[in-house]
């Protein structure tokens, strides 16, 4: 049973094809994001095409919003990458009602969107957050073959005492051996129907005693309904990293030359002006070698951006923009 029909829920379809050749077994991988989202999703397709030049793919972009300019930068991305890329307009006027908060909008429920619309469609897809940068091959993921009942091949967040604590505080004792970050979800996509997983997410999403619960949306309601189901594969699929962690003394980077996907997590993103480290050249390669290598970095945009801008601009020694932000944070906050 399907939460959300093709007619329901998508307005349009634009399509964007550029492929040499079609063919039935090309890769698909599909984003869902509001328009905040567009810019980074576009420099993440382009990532993924630049590392994986021998694989042929579908992409699909799942938003609520897309522009005139949107339209010509990802067609031009499909045509100098000789790819497809498929936009889907949503109506979002049934995920509005869902929960969200300041870092999670609506936008982050269109994962059930896709899993739904391709039942009929397709076996595989490869969901992925847009804050994510592509620096290696995923021909294993291609080649991937699920396991009887499995849903999903994911990527672990953090350790054991991690995943004790979502365990106690979802009331899910199974979480214990494993609880999973949603960003990166390689589906199963006849087995997430046969389970109904959109339907129960969604009406877990209604049922106020788990909504005090849950502190990651659809995470967390995500690895309850999949616990016992999905299969915990390399960390280098999934590699988090907040570029707000540069500000500690110390800074752990766990990239490296075996990461695939760097995920950039957290508040300040690799598109940001301020986010000017060696972390983001992953992104800022694949931009430039995209229809946005002329769009400038964001500026910050509001007081929570001047406040992170500031920080950043003091830690890269940048004093006097350092300062003129934190102006800028303290007027902002002030107009609030």
């Amino acid at each position: 049973m399907s939460q959300f029909s093709d007619k329901d829920v998508i307005l349009s379809v634009m399509e964007y094809n550029f492929h040499d050749r079609t063919s039935e077994n090309n890769f698909n991988i599909a984003f869902g994001i509001d328009k905040n989202f567009l810019f980074g999703c576009g420099v993440s397709i382009a990532s993924i095409l630049l590392s994986n030049k021998s694989i042929n793919f579908d992409f699909h972009v799942f938003t609520d919003h897309f522009s005139e300019d949107d339209q010509k930068r990802f067609s031009a991305l499909a045509e100098q990458y000789k790819t497809c890329i498929k936009v889907y307009l949503i109506d979002c006027n049934k995920l509005k009602s869902l929960p969200s908060t300041k870092n999670w909008t609506y936008a982050t429920y269109f994962r059930f969107v896709i899993a739904d619309y391709f039942y009929g469609k397709l076996d595989k897809l490869l969901y992925l957050d847009a804050d994510i940068a592509c620096k290696g091959s995923i021909q294993e993921l291609v080649d991937y073959s699920f396991a009887e009942h499995e849903i999903a091949a994911v990527v672990a967040e953090r350790d054991i005492e991690w995943w004790t604590d979502r365990s106690l505080t979802l009331t899910t004792p199974e979480l214990v051996s494993g609880y999973f970050n949603a960003g990166f979800l390689l589906i199963n996509i006849n087995e997430w129907q046969k389970n109904d997983i959109s339907v129960k997410a969604i009406e877990m999403l209604r049922i106020p005693e788990w909504v005090a619960k849950i502190t990651h949306l659809d995470q967390d309601v995500l690895n309850v309904l999949l616990v016992g189901k999905v299969n915990f594969i390399d960390g280098k699929y999934n590699t988090r990293f907040s570029i707000n962690y540069e500000l500690k003394d110390k800074v752990i980077n766990p990239v490296n030359d075996e990461t695939v996907f760097i995920h950039y997590v957290g508040p300040t993103k690799p598109w940001h002006e301020w986010a000017n480290y060696p972390v983001s050249q992953s992104f800022i390669h694949a931009k430039e070698h995209s229809p946005w290598c002329n769009v400038a970095l964001l500026q910050p945009a509001n007081s929570n951006q001047y406040r992170y801008c500031a920080k950043h601009k003091f830690k890269q020694k940048k004093f006097l923009q350092g300062v003129l932000n934190y102006i800028k944070y303290y007027k902002a906050k002030a107009i609030k």
